[in-house]
C-alpha cells in the first residue's frame, strides 16, 4: 500500500473516531447516575463488546491485531486505563466546556513528549502555538478558582497527559494499538467494581451508558488508537479537537448548560491556535512531500 493511500486511510479512520467520540459526554450525562456506577457500566460494556469483536475478527482472519502488543502495548493500555478514571471523574467535577477545552491540551503534551523521547524537535511555530495554548488553559483554570471546579480541571489535564503518553508510545512502537485502548478499560473497571460494591449501584437511565460502552466507545477508541500507525501525532490530536468543538454544543442543546465567559475565551484561544497550527502543519507536510517529489522523481 502506498504511503499516500496509508495517509488517507489514517485520516479517515481517525476522523470516524473523533466524530463518534463527540457524543460520549452527553451520553454519560443522560444516564444520570453515580460516577462509579457510570464508570463500571461504561467500561464493562466496552470490554465485552471489544472481546466479542476481536474474537469474531480472529475467527475469520489470521490478521487480527494483538490485544496487547508487547511491553509498549501494556504501558499504552495502562495509560488509556488511567485516562478512563480521570476523564469520568472530570465529567462529575467540572463543566463539559472546561473538560473538552482542557483535553485539547493533549497536543501540547504530545509535542513535548515527542521532543523529549522521540528527539522530534518542534519547529518555532509549534513552540509558539504551545505557549499560546498554555495561556488558554490558564484562562480556563483561572476562571475555576473558587468555584469548586479546580479538581475537575486538574483531572481533565491528567486525562490529556495520559492520552498524549499513549499516542507518543504508539507512534514510537509503530505497532497496531487498536484493541489496546479497549483492553485498558480493565483498570477503571476493576476500581469502579470495588467502589460500587461498597456504595451501591446508582443509575437512572442505564441504557444510555450501555449504548455508549457497547457501541460508541469501541468505535471511537479503536479508530483513535489505530490512527498513529498511519498519520502523525499532531494530525491524530487534530481529530480529538472535534470533541472540543462539538461536545459543548450537544450538551448546550440537551441540558442548556452555557459555558462561562472565561471558559469561552480560553476555549477560543485553544481552538483557534490548534486549527491554525494544524493547517500550517498539513500545508508544510504537503510542501515537503512536493519538494521531495521534485528532487527525487520516480
Amino acid at each position: 500500500m502506498s504511503p499516500h493511500h496509508d495517509h488517507q486511510k489514517g485520516l479517515l479512520i481517525t476522523a470516524i473516531g473523533g466524530l463518534t467520540l463527540t457524543v460520549d459526554i452527553p451520553l454519560i450525562r443522560l444516564a444520570d447516575g453515580g460516577a462509579w456506577t457510570i464508570m463500571l457500566l461504561r467500561t464493562g460494556t466496552t470490554f465485552v463488546a471489544a472481546m466479542l469483536i476481536w474474537s469474531v475478527w480472529r475467527a475469520l482472519s489470521r490478521n487480527a491485531p494483538p490485544l496487547i502488543p508487547g511491553w509498549s502495548g501494556l504501558i499504552v493500555a495502562i495509560c488509556y486505563g488511567l485516562t478512563g478514571i480521570t476523564f469520568v471523574t472530570a465529567v462529575y467535577h467540572t463543566s463539559t466546556a472546561d473538560l473538552v477545552f482542557i483535553l485539547a491540551f493533549n497536543t501540547v503534551f504530545a509535542g513535548l513528549l515527542s521532543w523529549i523521547f522521540l528527539r522530534e524537535r518542534p519547529r518555532l511555530v509549534t513552540i509558539a502555538a504551545m505557549a499560546i495554548m498554555i495561556l488558554g488553559v490558564l484562562v480556563i483554570v483561572g476562571g475555576s478558582v473558587g468555584t469548586g471546579k479546580l479538581f475537575g480541571d486538574f483531572m481533565a489535564l491528567c486525562s490529556a497527559f495520559f492520552v498524549a503518553v499513549a499516542i507518543t508510545i504508539s507512534r514510537a512502537s509503530g505497532k497496531d494499538m487498536g484493541f489496546t485502548s479497549l483492553v485498558g478499560v480493565l483498570l477503571p473497571m476493576a476500581l469502579a467494581a470495588f467502589m460500587v460494591s461498597g456504595e451501591g449501584f446508582h443509575v437512572n437511565a442505564p441504557w444510555w451508558i450501555i449504548f455508549n460502552g457497547a457501541v460508541i466507545m469501541p468505535i471511537s477508541f479503536f479508530c483513535l488508537a489505530a490512527g498513529p500507525k498511519y498519520i502523525s501525532g499532531p494530525e491524530v490530536a487534530m481529530f480529538y479537537l472535534l470533541e472540543t468543538v462539538l461536545a459543548p454544543v450537544w450538551v448546550w442543546m440537551i441540558f442548556a448548560e452555557t459555558p462561562t465567559r472565561n471558559s469561552l475565551i480560553g476555549g477560543a484561544i485553544l481552538i483557534v491556535t490548534l486549527v491554525a497550527h494544524s493547517l500550517w502543519q498539513l500545508h508544510d507536510g504537503r510542501k515537503q512531500r512536493g519538494d521531495l517529489a521534485v528532487h527525487h522523481p520516480v
